[in-house]
């Protein structure tokens, strides 16, 4: 049996009073501070009423003028014994693009905030090996030397010319000699 929407505002309340609960088709998604994730995510993987011990996955959303703050960190968890999923949600500002890192609760969550890093730009403090997972670390602007993050909705559609080598396009240019 799932872990009941009941229960999980009550473990959390333990430990965070300031939260916004989001349930959307039977999937309940929790807004937590920034500051409160590291106890929130404790506090739901340790009590034995929610034991949400698997972390599926930490992605971000970017909210480009749509929001407040600009983006999301998403954290996916799984309770193998209550077979129940959450969302954690975690606003972030533009400005202060940072998160504190959850690798204290979940070491698995090493490659997903690293993941998160590399395409939104999300810096998640206290990690233990922080750095660009899939782009290269020189992957800069060429005009302004800042570096870019191909997931973000300011990122150009066509992406930045003449930073990367593309692989042949046989389809476009026709077949290679």
């Amino acid at each position: 049996m799932a872990v009941s929407k009941d229960t999980v505002l009550d473990v959390i309340g333990r430990v965070c009073s300031d939260y916004d609960v989001y349930e959307h088709r039977n999937q309940l998604s929790i807004i937590v501070p920034k500051d409160k994730i590291i106890e929130v995510s404790k506090e739901l993987r340790d009590n034995p009423e929610t034991s949400f011990e698997l972390l599926i996955d930490i992605t971000a959303i970017d909210f480009l003028k749509k929001k407040e703050h600009r983006f999301e960190v998403v954290y996916i968890l799984y309770s193998v014994k209550n077979s129940g999923r959450l969302r954690l949600k975690v606003p972030i500002s533009e400005e202060d693009c940072h998160c504190p890192s959850v690798t204290s609760v979940w070491e698995g969550a090493d490659w997903y905030e690293r993941e998160a890093y590399d395409m939104y730009g999300v810096i998640f403090d206290n990690h233990p090996f922080l750095r660009r997972f899939y782009m290269p670390e020189d992957y800069v602007d060429p005009d302004s030397g800042e570096p870019i993050y191909p997931l973000r909705k300011d990122f150009p559609l066509m992406g930045i010319p003449d930073s990367l080598p593309l692989p042949p396009y046989p389809e476009k240019y026709g077949e290679i000699v």
